[in-house]
């Protein structure tokens, strides 16, 4: 069984990539469960944060690492909260307090002008120098609600509509959400990136 090291604490996301690499004699194990310590993300892009977070796995685990970087990029707001998504109201900001910053900074755009995409990049290295890391991007694009709809999902998923179903993030199915958000699109191109090298 061949283990790849994520660096993240977070089980549902080791859950995901888990699945992703179901029949593959793939396992993906946390960072926290290898005593790995977190690194600040200093990049100035979701590339550089993912790589640095990437790296640090794979030099202090020793094995191959997966890291990835996502954020929401809003027209209006020239991109913001964009790599500060998730402490946007502040270091120690929850979900709540990062959906009332965002829904203030809009209070003034109409609902035609709220044009919005979630960004994600996830990186695979086989070791924390590799040279030619595989990178996979995606998004996922949609507008930002005037009022939180929906109880699924986390961070800005209520106020994310999805055009394509006629709803918030958070009212869809979670398998429909996983299976077409800019973290599922980006997981299924680093597969594919990565099954040609997994068989070898």
């Amino acid at each position: 069984m061949k283990r790849i090291v994520l660096a993240s604490g977070n089980q549902g996301k080791v859950r995901e990539f888990n699945a992703l690499f179901a029949d593959s004699g793939v396992e993906v194990v946390r960072q926290s469960d290898l005593n790995v310590p977190e690194i600040p993300e200093t990049g100035m892009s979701f590339v550089e944060n993912a790589l640095l977070k990437a790296r640090n796995a794979a030099m202090y685990s020793g094995l191959p690492a997966l890291a990835d970087d996502s954020g929401l990029v809003v027209k209006a707001l020239n991109g913001d909260p964009g790599l500060y998504s998730a402490r946007y109201a502040g270091e120690n900001a929850n979900d709540t307090a990062n959906n009332l910053k965002l829904l203030d900074k809009l209070s003034a755009i109409p609902a035609t002008e709220r044009q919005a995409a979630f960004r994600c990049c996830i990186v695979y290295l086989r070791a924390p120098d590799d040279p030619i890391p595989l990178i996979a991007e995606a998004s996922w694009q949609g507008s930002i609600l005037l009022t939180p709809q929906g109880e699924q999902g986390f961070g800005y998923d209520p106020l994310f509509y999805v055009p394509s179903h006629h709803c918030s993030a958070a009212q869809l199915d979670p398998a429909e959400k996983n299976r077409i958000s800019h973290r599922g699109q980006a997981m299924q191109r680093l597969w594919q990136l990565l099954a040609a090298e997994l068989k070898e």
